[in-house]
C-alpha cells in the first residue's frame, strides 16, 4: 500500500533546513499513482509551515499537450508566489519557472534519458532565452541497494545566491514536481527523500 511521501532538504552542508509531507488520501495515491493531485508543506525546524507545494490532476501523456502539468508555490498557504508550469515536448521534460504574476522568469530543461542506476539525471535550469546556464537540479546516483529495494532517492539543486528567494522556492517545488513524474513509480517501500 502506497503512503504519503515524506523529504528532508538539506543546504549544502547537510544541516536540515526543511521537512516536507505529503497531504493526500490514498484513494488519490491508489487510483492515480504518480500523477496524482497533492499538497506538500514544508515546515522549518520548529515544525512552523514556511510554504506549500499544491499540484492539480492533469493528464502527464507526452500525446496530449491540452493538459500539462502545473504546480504553485503558496507562501503562506493560500498566496501564490510562484508557478512551475510544464511546456509541451514530444521527448524532452521542459518546464517554466514564474513568478506570483505569472510572468516567466526562468526555464528548466530535462534530458531525454532519465538514466539507469548509478548514473546522474540534471534538469538545466536557463534564462529565459536558454542561452545561458544559471544552475541545475540533478538526481544523484544512488546504490544498487537503495536504487532496487527502496523509494528513496538524493537531489541535488543549484542556483545563484542572489535569486529572488519565491524563486528559489519555486525551483526547489520544480524538484518535488520532477521527483513525481520522472521518477515515483519505483517500488513502494515508505522512505524519507533527500534533497
Amino acid at each position: 500500500m502506497s503512503t504519503n511521501n515524506n523529504y528532508i532538504v538539506k543546504d549544502a552542508a547537510g544541516q536540515q533546513m526543511f521537512f516536507a509531507a505529503e497531504e493526500n488520501d490514498s484513494c488519490n495515491r491508489m487510483c492515480c499513482g504518480s500523477s496524482r493531485s497533492f499538497t506538500i508543506s514544508l515546515t522549518d525546524n520548529s515544525r512552523r509551515e514556511v510554504f506549500t507545494l499544491e499540484r492539480s490532476l492533469n493528464c502527464s501523456s507526452c500525446c496530449c499537450p491540452c493538459c500539462l502539468q502545473e504546480l504553485e508555490v503558496h507562501a503562506p498557504r493560500g498566496k501564490p508566489i510562484g508557478y512551475v508550469t510544464q511546456n509541451w515536448h514530444p521527448c524532452l521534460p521542459k518546464f517554466t519557472i514564474l513568478n506570483e504574476r505569472r510572468k516567466p522568469v526562468l526555464k528548466i530543461d530535462g534530458q531525454c534519458c532519465m538514466g539507469s542506476c548509478g548514473s546522474q539525471v540534471y534538469f538545466k535550469i536557463k534564462t529565459l532565452d536558454t542561452s545561458s546556464l544559471v544552475g541545475a537540479i540533478f538526481k544523484q546516483p544512488t546504490d544498487i541497494v537503495q536504487e532496487r529495494f527502496t523509494n528513496a532517492d538524493n537531489y541535488g539543486l543549484q542556483f545563484p545566491v542572489d535569486l529572488d528567494v519565491k524563486i528559489k522556492a519555486t525551483v526547489l517545488g520544480a524538484c518535488f514536481l520532477i521527483d513525481f513524474m520522472y521518477f515515483e513509480g519505483k517500488p513502494t517501500a515508505p522512505a524519507a527523500r533527500r534533497w
